[in-house]
């Protein structure tokens, strides 16, 4: 009987008013993002992600450069090339809608945005961008058409650029520059070392004894508090939200008074003080680095290790790679040194980390690297071949003419 009242009991109890069953169990719910124009979630920890507004870029370091981390990018020799990524850093920030902050101690900053390029804004001109270089239909030669195996026929004839389909982000064309009206309007925070001269001790970071650093640390901490990008300060329910763009060009460049070596920890201790505002912060920042003029190569994986996602540029220009065929159809390598891994134990890893990249006359595009799969013979190779040079006559105790086993 005992036993028949408590069944009874836990039976009334488990009915809700309607007559229903009351569960504890109750139905998981997606964690609500912030929605802020211009971004996207990531799929590897639900990060939010701004595009460097280079599609091909945004592809192989997973979708885009997180809110809150710091993209480095290894100069090339003469840092052209690096600063067209700036360029397109700022423009899709204009278009997108985000403040900017802008540092820079050789170029004006203003000279800078004056030359960030102009939008794409219809499919034609996309299109336009995008088949910029494939020849027209009145000088390509009618020829027969090919047959090939029927599994093949429905396959593209040349593989897709990367990132050719996404929708994040904008199309730029480099043959034009970006309306004054465009420029004028976004909110800009410009800062030029000479401008701020002469620097004084701040007194606040004392371990950065470089003051043109500690100069710029303090100017970047004071936007985020004045723009409301803090995460640590509560915000009204009605602020829109927004992500705030920093770019560093060429920091750490002799102009900053940088010496390059481990003697003078000041740089690697700024990007730590860095990445410690933007982690609470809704801010992106892409820095630009002339590593090539380090001597120390420890000082220049102390500064990878401090930053959380690094790419590096070889250009072709001026070096022995410009002549060679196999990289005829290129401009440059684009080495990928680490990629982030905030929310998450694994970090993105493309399906590929050969790749080089190309300045055509109305965009930068990154392409996976393609070699030609063997090269004619010539010369040149005959004297690249270490087993070719070896034989020589004085190599054989008979005539060269001759093939004996002597002969390797």
């Amino acid at each position: 009987d005992n036993f028949a009242r408590e069944d009874n009991m836990a039976a009334s109890a488990g009915r809700g008013r309607g007559g229903g069953t009351v569960t504890s169990f109750q139905k998981k719910a997606r964690a609500k993002t912030i929605q802020i124009p211009g971004t996207k979630p990531s799929s590897q920890g639900n990060q939010l992600l701004v595009s460097t507004g280079i599609p091909s870029l945004d592809h192989i370091i997973g979708g885009g450069v997180v809110v809150g981390t710091v993209l480095l990018v290894e100069e090339d020799s003469f840092g052209n090339y690096a600063r067209l990524l700036m360029k397109y850093f700022l423009a899709e920030g204009i278009m997108a809608r985000h403040p900017l902050m802008l540092s820079s101690a050789e170029v004006h900053p203003k000279q800078i945005v004056r030359d960030l390029p102009a939008p794409v804004s219809d499919d034609i001109g996309k299109a336009a961008v995008h088949y910029e270089d494939m020849p027209s239909g009145e000088n390509v030669p009618t020829e027969a058409p090919m047959k090939i195996a029927w599994r093949y026929q429905n396959l593209p004839t040349e593989q897709p650029e990367l990132g050719a389909f996404s929708q994040f982000g904008h199309y730029y064309d480099l043959s034009k520059t970006m309306s004054s009206e465009m420029t004028d309007a976004a909110p800009t925070r410009l800062f030029h070392l000479p401008d701020e001269l002469p620097l004084e001790d701040q007194g606040v970071w004392s371990s950065i004894t470089n003051p043109a650093y500690v100069k710029l640390l303090q100017s970047i901490q004071d936007v985020v508090k004045e723009g409301q990008f803090d995460l640590t300060v509560p915000q009204p329910k009605d602020v829109s939200r927004t992500v705030l763009r920093i770019g560093l060009h060429s920091l750490g460049s002799p102009l900053w008074g940088e010496v390059g070596t481990s003697s003078d920890s000041s740089l690697p201790r700024f990007l730590h003080a860095l990445r410690a505002v933007l982690r609470t912060s809704l801010a992106a920042c892409l820095i630009t680095i002339p590593t090539h003029l380090f001597q120390d190569t420890a000082f220049t994986r102390r500064l990878e290790k401090l930053c959380d996602s690094v790419i590096r540029l070889e250009s072709f220009a001026g070096s022995e790679k410009e002549q060679n065929p196999a990289y005829r159809d290129y401009h440059g390598l684009l080495y990928i040194r680490q990629l982030s891994h905030a929310n998450s134990l694994v970090s993105y890893m493309p399906d590929c980390i050969d790749f080089a990249f190309k300045l055509r006359r109305k965009k930068f595009a990154v392409e996976k690297l393609h070699l030609p799969p063997e090269l004619q013979d010539s010369q040149q190779r005959e004297q690249d071949d270490p087993v070719a040079a070896m034989k020589t006559p004085s190599a054989s105790c008979f005539s060269p003419n001759v093939k004996t086993n002597l002969d390797f």
